[in-house]
């Protein structure tokens, strides 16, 4: 890519987010020794939206197309595993395991090789699978009333927290992190909830200074990002039998909570899931159909 190039889509990305060429630069574009300086948390989510941006998406597109990637494609990953190298972080971390896998994607490209992606196609569900994920969707209820006589053991728990790590996340960055309270071993520290306090919290927060590696990101993605996670987790929690309830915080729990654990500021405490093997079956709250729902609609392309 010709350094004209460069600059032309340095502008049309500037022109996006409303901020000159030179702020975009000034923001994304660090020196090795300006990362070096960063705290390991915000430099790991760097690696994870710089390697997303510069190089996993023009790469799939180049071999989608089968479009020439420019040679110095892969230079801001390079320097950032070089980075990485120098603060000693380990090769099993993700971020490194993910960047390698696709610099050597990039390789083959501008090497004018085909890649194969095929290995990553996804196991399609098959009809009666599909039926399955229908029954999680159109089952899950919201539960108030717990079985106390039986235990949520962790590794069940760990599962359901897996799921929510694995809801789309903006920029690839990262942020949600969990906080698991037992409410036998830590008794009234949810006092205020409408409803009866399930044996297990779980509380959703995000790090932000993940969002540090892309301080132009959307105010809203964030809690985008934070819903997507909690979404999973309750349909998670339903495929696996246990009750759910997704509860958000007063003001006074939230600070209750801080202040009790002396929750550092830069984690945003935003919402929370009570989980538990469930002693009730709610009616369903009927939804609206999707004709209601519907406002706008394209009609469809009689020319095809």
């Amino acid at each position: 890519m010709s350094e004209k190039s460069k600059d032309s889509v340095t502008e049309d990305l500037a022109r996006l987010f409303g901020v000159t060429a030179e702020e975009l630069t000034r923001l994304f574009v660090l020196s090795e020794e300006q990362l070096m300086e960063l705290n390991e948390v915000e430099f790991r989510a760097r690696m994870r939206e710089r390697c997303h941006h510069t190089l996993e998406i023009p790469t799939y597109e180049s071999a989608y197309f089968g479009t020439p990637l420019p040679a110095d494609q892969t230079e801001t990953v390079e320097k950032m595993l070089r980075v990485w190298d120098r603060r000693g972080l380990s090769h099993e971390l993700v971020e490194y395991r993910f960047a390698t896998t696709i610099l050597g994607y990039a390789k083959k490209r501008i090497a004018g090789e085909p890649v194969d992606l095929s290995v990553h196609e996804p196991k399609w569900l098959t009809p009666e699978e599909q039926e399955v994920f229908e029954r999680v969707i159109y089952q899950r209820r919201t539960v108030r009333q717990w079985d106390l006589k039986r235990y949520v053991d962790d590794e069940l728990i760990d599962k359901v927290l897996k799921a929510g790590l694995w809801g789309p996340h903006g920029c690839n960055l990262q942020s949600i992190r969990y906080m698991v309270i037992r409410e036998d071993v830590e008794p009234g520290l949810f006092e205020g909830s409408d409803v009866p306090g399930g044996p297990v919290h779980v509380v959703v927060m995000q790090d932000r200074r993940c969002y540090d590696a892309n301080k132009l990101m959307p105010p809203f993605n964030l809690l985008l990002d934070c819903g997507a996670a909690t979404q999973n987790i309750v349909l998670a929690a339903h495929a696996y039998g246990l009750g759910g309830c997704w509860l958000t915080f007063s003001d006074v729990m939230r600070e209750r909570l801080i202040k009790h654990y002396s929750i550092p500021e830069h984690y945003d405490v935003v919402t929370y899931v009570d989980m538990g093997w469930p002693d009730q079956s709610p009616c369903p709250i009927w939804r609206c159909g999707v004709e209601e729902a519907v406002v706008y609609r394209s009609l469809p392309n009689k020319k095809k």
